[in-house]
């Protein structure tokens, strides 16, 4: 019959990713003909627990290179977008995220610009990302011990009393 110990330990609780497409816009003064590139640069993001939920908060810029005037100017027009997503993460059993847990955020498809239209003086854009979380709390695991330790070998030293006399003997005491 073996024995059970518990130990207390940090392990991942929840994990989950999402994928977001959202639509925004820019005004610019001029009327652009047509869009030369689209970057999306210096994203930012943190994890945070509310109630129930995880929260990622973040933020990245935009950069859209159009033309104007008939195409013969170019303009770069640049915006920082900021985010704040709920999610609702699936956590193990008898797992909350009360109390001591981590939020680890990771970007698993950075924000790309995906479709660029133009109407007037807006642009208007979607962003395309995916962002995986995982919630690490503090679990417990059994783990199965032996009832009865194996009992200590006895170590005997090969010398007996008449080794140690022999060796004795043997040394010549006027070596030096």
């Amino acid at each position: 019959m073996a024995l059970y110990k518990e130990i207390v330990t940090k392990a991942i609780i929840g994990k989950g990713k999402k994928s977001f497409k959202n639509t925004y816009t820019i005004d610019v003064e001029d009327s652009p003909d047509t869009i030369l590139g689209c970057w999306v640069i210096n994203h930012h993001f943190d994890g945070y627990k509310t109630n129930d939920k995880v929260g990622v908060k973040g933020n990245f810029d935009i950069n859209i290179w159009y033309s104007y005037d008939n195409n013969q100017k170019t303009n770069v027009v640049s915006k920082n977008i900021e985010y704040d997503d709920k999610f609702n993460i699936r956590l193990k059993e008898n797992s909350n995220i009360d109390g001591d847990t981590d939020i680890i955020v990771r970007s698993l498809y950075q924000p790309n610009c995906s479709n660029v239209d133009i109407n007037g003086n807006t642009i208007k854009f979607n962003i395309d990302k995916e962002l995986g979380i995982e919630v690490v709390g503090e679990t417990k695991v059994k783990i199965a011990i032996e009832e009865d330790e194996d009992p200590w070998d006895i170590i005997d030293d090969d010398f007996t009393e008449e080794d140690e006399k022999a060796i004795d003997e043997e040394v010549n005491e006027d070596y030096l």
